[in-house]
């Protein structure tokens, strides 16, 4: 009986009386002439259900009630849907042979098999349009009504007050009943499945939502015709709304976000079928650990994204699905289970299936995040698994700038202006980082906020924490096992940037993040907590990170020097203000100012170094003397501070770490280079170290203004008696050991001439002439003048890798040969120096060592009083001398003889002194004692009376 009534549209009570007018205007009660079809009558129905689904042509109100109520009383049978059942008669044998009729079940897997190849085109159609009348009316699903009446009462989602059209919508009904299980109620197993499949059915087919096809008719026409099988046309729309592949229009882009709320595949993957298949094998070998279905694999997935185990297909729906997910915080059902209570106390959020367009896209996300990152003295208001969760979802975010949407809807003019070209993973956020003083303002906030955000938690930057893990693990893994990260993480990975274990793109990373941190102090998370009230206290108004340590800096050396007995600078800034200090040391590019100076001239002589390591700094001290002035100027200012606090000459303190420990644990910072000088020639130093510790002193010979205790030593006396040489040099200019050069002849010739160098600065320059009499290239003066000479006169000891005085005896042996004026003075400066004493003479030292313990044991060393005991012992025909010793003095005699010869006295105190050092004194005093008598006895004789 049923099947003859649904046979005929007449039959059916009240339907002619309900859509007669209808059946007439939209002719579907005529039968084409010609044709006898059995059949014919129930295609009325279908013509009029097609009519309904069709928004384009408009039905009764009462017609449209009358019809749904068919299509809902067909619902359980498919054989009385007349126009359905012949059309899918041979698909039903071919698909669901063994599927028994009644309660939807044929329905059920009819629309299972609706995209396969094998499905005739005409049942594709009947059973398209008998979903849509179920997405009209759930009630025409005679499984979804059946297995849900009792949630639907039970959660109220067909309560009597709102109107029908809207209570009998599937999407309101998928709303309503996915927001109970969202607020942790229970909905019966065999509801959930229900909806499952339906919201799955939606996403395979967007011409099942009108909204979809009223909105988004021009972007399919024009770029996803063709695509309409399981779900591409849907996945073709999200990629436009990413902005990949042309553009989406605002209401097309509202009513995807408004389907993905209803379908909630973020709940469950597979609801996304072209998800579900582009992912299958990432799934399979990536996330196998994870139940199918759970929430968790869209977070697995999004977690493999751009590593070797993702494949680019998945890669892709992957991120079109996300990018929808991004904008409405509620799509992601953890952070929605686990955050709604902190969101509706903090954020002020309606419920699950409400929305509030005053809210851009991404403010509820944006305001947890930043209670998340609320300081201890602010209240950490987030409850813990919230919070764990937000930086779960950071992290993925951090993938992909279009995750973002508060930073891709006020960025989007400046990452088509300066980013067009930086389309890799991560790019876009470094780009804008990178020009961050170019960006708009509202860009530059964001940017900046997010920035502010990765200094305190780096591991927000999946793609470095992938690139630096081998480091973390080996150095930092207990940091990155902390839930609050406070920014201890990215100060490990910059303390071991120069590991083994370090590769280039997490060094690069890491590079990179230091120098975005020079834009602003507040991006260094431990520097802008530890002296926020310092720099709003003492550096108000100053923004750029090494301009603040700059402005601390120079706060903390006054208030040092002028002995202040309480600090400005508070003790925790202090602390963490010397590890920027540090930091900054290690590559030019982090300090700007200097960079910028010597940007020229590091592309001119050192274009092909590393900046690491402070590699490039090296080279321009290495290349001083070719620089630009501006250049120059900054790097002996560089030099100057780095020699005054050795802690800051990164170099130094790399090569020597070793022996720092070995030797100088216990010495201040500020005395480390003096203490690896006194300990240069221990038998245990490391020869890198000392071939450092060498290149250093070679540096401070240069100029007095380079070393700091020779500097406060000789306070009164460079003044005094080297005015002269300081008047001669240009400003800005080196002084080339000239300085230096003044004071070791004043020490040479103090007992000659009475004129003495206080004690600390006659301490000084013996320390001066001793080790440059071991190394000549610790005197500037003789490299300048002697270069010529050194390679052809002693060229095999100057190759020498251990340099023991044989360049100066090398010298002073072949003083005969040496023509140019200049380097002759030289060597005669280095005789006279001998001469005061044995000490700065290292071969003669060495020679005589035996017989000055046996001959000159009681004299004091210094002021000549053991080379004129040596020399009377040569005179003594009494004593016996060391042959060595005895011939290295006769040598010295010779070359004093020379040198009195060549370098004739100055005034009648040298000639006095050169007369009592020489080897013929008593000869020369005989001459003078005569002399005087002579000119007695003239006197005498002229003076007489005639």
């Amino acid at each position: 009986m049923t099947a003859i009534i649904f046979s005929d549209y007449q039959l059916i009570c009240g339907f002619m009386d309900s859509c007669k007018s209808d059946i007439n205007q939209l002719k579907c009660g005529s039968i084409r002439p010609g044709e006898k079809d059995v059949h014919s009558q129930g295609e009325v129905v279908s013509c009029l259900e097609k009519a309904l689904v069709n928004e384009e042509k408009i039905i009764s109100q009462n017609c449209k009630k009358a019809i749904l109520r068919v299509a809902e009383l067909s619902s359980d049978d498919f054989h009385l849907d007349r126009h359905l059942y012949l059309s899918c008669r041979d698909d039903r044998e071919r698909f669901c042979e063994d599927i028994q009729g009644g309660e939807g079940r044929v329905y059920k897997c009819l629309f299972n098999h609706k995209f396969e190849d094998a499905m005739s085109d005409q049942c594709r159609e009947a059973l398209t349009t008998r979903q849509k009348l179920i997405a009209q009316d759930y009630k025409v699903s005679y499984s979804l009504a059946k297995a849900c009446k009792n949630d639907l009462r039970k959660y109220r989602c067909n309560t009597d007050n709102l109107p029908r059209a809207r209570e009998a919508r599937l999407s309101y009904l998928l709303l309503c009943l996915e927001s109970s299980v969202h607020r942790g109620r229970q909905v019966s197993g065999e509801c959930q499945g229900e909806m499952l499949d339906y919201r799955r059915m939606l996403m395979e087919d967007f011409s099942l939502s009108p909204e979809i096809i009223l909105n988004c008719r021009t972007e399919i026409e024009l770029h996803c015709s063709g695509l309409h099988r399981k779900g591409r046309t849907l996945h073709c729309l999200m990629r436009l709304g990413r902005g990949d592949k042309g553009s989406l229009g605002q209401n097309c882009q509202q009513a995807l976000q408004t389907l993905i709320q209803e379908t909630d595949p973020g709940a469950d993957y597979r609801i996304d079928r072209a998800l579900n298949e582009a992912c299958e094998s990432v799934i399979q070998t990536a996330c196998k650990h994870i139940r199918s279905g759970d929430p968790m694999i869209l977070s697995c997935l999004m977690e493999h994204l751009y590593t070797e185990k993702m494949v680019e297909e998945c890669e892709h729906r992957l991120l079109e699905l996300q990018y929808f997910i991004s904008r409405d915080w509620k799509l992601d059902p953890v952070l929605y289970r686990k955050c709604q209570g902190d969101a509706s106390r903090l954020c002020h959020t309606q419920g699950w299936n409400q929305t509030s367009e005053m809210l851009p896209p991404g403010a509820v996300f944006s305001c947890l995040y930043r209670h998340a990152y609320r300081t201890e003295e602010q209240g950490r208001r987030l409850s813990r698994d919230c919070r764990a969760e937000i930086q779960r979802i950071l992290h993925q975010r951090a993938l992909d700038v279009k995750m973002e949407p508060g930073l891709q809807e006020r960025c989007i003019i400046d990452l088509g202006k300066w980013c067009s070209e930086k389309t890799d993973p991560g790019q876009e956020l470094e780009c804008l980082q990178d020009h961050l003083d170019d960006l708009a303002v509202e860009c530059r906030e964001i940017v900046g906020n997010l920035t502010e955000l990765e200094s305190e938690d780096i591991q927000i930057e999946a793609l470095l924490m992938r690139a630096c893990d081998p480091v973390v693990q080996m150095y930092c893994h207990e940091l990155a096992d902390n839930q609050i990260d406070s920014g201890d993480l990215m100060e490990c990975l910059v303390q071991n940037k120069h590991q083994k274990e370090m590769n280039e793109k997490c060094a690069v990373g890491v590079t990179h993040f230091q120098l975005i941190q020079m834009k602003d102090f507040r991006f260094s998370y431990k520097f802008k907590m530890a002296c926020k009230e310092d720099v709003l206290k003492l550096c108000p108004n100053i923004k750029k990170k090494v301009d603040v340590v700059f402005c601390l800096s120079t706060t903390v050396r006054n208030d040092t020097l002028q002995d202040n007995k309480e600090q400005r600078v508070s003790i925790k800034c202090r602390k963490q203000l010397r590890v920027e200090e540090l930091e900054m040391t290690e590559d030019i590019r982090l300090e700007p100012e200097l960079y910028v100076s010597c940007k020229t001239d590091i592309d001119k002589y050192c274009q092909n170094i590393p900046f690491g390591n402070a590699q490039v700094v090296e080279c321009l001290k290495d290349a001083k003397k070719f620089l630009s002035s501006h250049c120059h100027d900054k790097i002996f200012k560089l030099q100057e501070t780095e020699m005054s606090d050795p802690e800051l000459d990164y170099t130094l303190m790399r090569v020597c770490k070793q022996m720092i420990k070995r030797y100088c644990a216990d010495s201040d910072s500020k005395n480390v280079l003096q203490c690896l000088k006194q300990n240069k020639n221990a038998e245990l130093m490391d020869p890198k170290c000392k071939q450092m510790i060498t290149k250093r002193q070679i540096t401070q010979n240069t100029d007095y203004r380079l070393n700091p205790v020779l500097r406060k030593a000789c306070k009164a006396d460079i003044p005094k008696f080297c005015q002269s040489v300081l008047n001669t040099v240009k400003d800005g200019k080196e002084l080339e050991g000239q300085v230096v050069s003044c004071l070791k002849m004043k020490y040479a010739d103090q007992v000659l001439k009475g004129q003495r160098l206080s004690s600390d600065c006659e301490d000084q320059i013996r320390v001066i002439i001793q080790e440059s009499a071991l190394d000549y290239r610790l005197d500037p003066q003789l490299q300048i003048h002697c270069t010529k000479e050194i390679n052809t006169l002693c060229g095999e000891e100057a190759a020498a890798q251990e340099q023991t005085g044989q360049v100066e005896e090398c010298l002073k042996i072949n003083l005969l040969k040496i023509a140019r004026e200049a380097c002759k003075r030289e060597v005669l400066n280095m005789l006279q120096e001998s001469k005061a004493d044995i000490f700065v003479d290292p071969v003669l030292h060495a020679a005589c060592g035996l017989d000055i313990r046996h001959h000159c044991a009681s004299i004091l060393p210094g002021k000549g009083r053991q080379m004129s005991c040596l020399l009377e012992q040569l005179e003594d025909k009494t004593v016996r001398l060391q042959p060595d010793c005895k011939k290295r003095l006769q040598d010295r005699q010779e070359m004093w003889s020379y040198a009195a010869k060549v370098a004739p006295a100055e005034g009648f105190a040298d000639l006095a002194y050169q007369v009592m050092t020489s080897p013929s004194k008593n000869y020369l005093m005989g001459l003078l004692a005569l002399g005087v008598c002579v000119l007695f006895l003239l006197g005498m004789t002229c003076g007489c009376p005639s």
